[in-house]
């Protein structure tokens, strides 16, 4: 049986280029600190999920839960945010900690503002 998918989960707090940056900085801390499972998963399964939470303390909640239940987890501190915690990565097991979870980056959820404008678009 293939091996589930990762679950990266950013804060919707930052803005969607920084939430991208911070899921690739967990991931790539989750592979350094739990190289067996990262292995495993990049061979069997390569799948992600991108999932939100409003802010810092919404992802520290899930993150002592994975503690507790023994979830590997990975943690990312962004230097440039006096190390505030801005994503974390979930191994397989993550899925019953997230299955509630929005996906992040989600189009409609984009203010106004940062949309382009049909002049703009049909330049892309």
């Amino acid at each position: 049986m293939p091996m589930s998918k990762l679950y990266l989960v950013v804060r919707e707090d930052l803005p969607p280029g920084q939430q991208a940056v911070q899921a690739a900085h967990a991931l790539h801390l989750f592979g350094t600190l739990h190289p067996e499972i990262d292995r495993a998963w990049y061979e069997e399964s390569n799948t992600l999920a991108l999932l939100g939470l409003p802010n810092e303390v919404a992802l520290g909640v899930i993150v002592e839960k994975a503690l507790q239940l023994g979830i590997p987890v990975a943690c990312f501190r962004e230097p440039d945010r006096n190390n505030e915690l801005t994503a974390i990565a979930l191994g397989p097991q993550g899925k019953r900690l997230t299955r509630n979870l929005p996906l992040a980056l989600q189009w409609p959820s984009f203010s106004s503002s940062q949309s382009l404008s049909s002049s703009q678009s049909s330049d892309l």
